[in-house]
């Protein structure tokens, strides 16, 4: 069984800190039922670093998608959260693609419907978007994605892989894409995950919560996403894009990114499902 982050600290602890006292474990959906609230707004800097790098990858991710599926694509943000990405997808997609987000979360599907409805009521196209918000359990096995993302020519998925054993997570992937179809994955980098994972502070007990993560490496990644049938494909001539933070990108990322300073803390990667 593949370790989570939990316990790999629990190991190489020498007896424990204090500061493990103020931490609370729980169920990862639970988790991010409660983070829900604050989620867009607690300074989650590795959040904003994977927005910045998205500028980049993601209209290049989706000119992929279009020379393999040039009409009406099927574009899906596998763990949408509170629908940071689906509305990108939204605005940078052709007006006929559908655009499904997925998550595990109720409270992070309430937000992302919230966010989806004030965007398309700010829209002036007439013209109508095939937008779609639905549960989906990246740990069910085996994988049962909703019907409406079935197909799919794109998928994106970005901070989420942290949350899900490696096969899981491609096995629905691959259950999702057709073939020929292409998956973005964006993550926290395994060089930050042997000392931290996602969480949050409860803002009315001062609790560290913190769901359940995997310290995932990128030839982990890699090596899991070929035996699910994908092979990975470059985007600006690289195929893994890494992020460390350094002095200069403090002031953007915000005084949480301060203490990952020198330390790489994100990767993505494109990959392709195999015909």
């Amino acid at each position: 069984m593949t370790q989570t982050i939990q316990e790999m600290l629990q190991a190489s602890s020498k007896g424990g800190g204090t500061s493990q006292k103020t931490i609370q474990y729980m169920d990862t959906v639970e988790a991010y039922n409660k983070w829900a609230e604050v989620y867009d707004t607690d300074g989650n800097f590795l959040q904003a670093l994977d927005t910045l790098q998205l500028r980049d990858l993601l209209p290049q991710f989706l000119a992929k998608v279009s020379q393999s599926q040039p009409r009406q694509p099927r574009l899906v943000d596998l763990g949408c959260g509170t629908g940071r990405n689906t509305l990108q997808l939204l605005r940078l997609a052709p007006r006929d693609a559908e655009v499904i987000g997925l998550d595990a979360s109720p409270g992070m599907l309430e937000a992302a419907r919230a966010a989806v409805r004030k965007e398309t009521l700010a829209d002036t196209d007439e013209r109508p978007r095939n937008v779609y918000l639905e549960l989906f359990d990246l740990l069910r096995s085996p994988p049962a994605p909703p019907e409406a993302s079935l197909g799919a020519s794109g998928v994106v998925s970005t901070l989420v892989v942290e949350h899900i054993p490696l096969k899981e997570f491609f096995d629905a992937a691959a259950a999702i894409l057709r073939p020929g179809g292409h998956l973005l994955v964006t993550n926290m980098h395994s060089e930050m995950g042997s000392i931290s994972q996602a969480g949050f502070v409860d803002t009315t007990t001062g609790t560290k919560i913190r769901p359940t993560s995997y310290c995932h490496t990128v030839e982990d990644v890699l090596v899991a996403a070929e035996r699910a049938g994908f092979e990975a494909e470059e985007l600006e001539g690289q195929v893994v894009r890494e992020a460390k933070v350094d002095e200069n990108m403090v002031e953007v990322l915000g005084k949480r990114a301060q203490k990952w300073v020198g330390i790489t803390v994100w990767f993505g990667i494109c990959f392709r499902k195999r015909m």
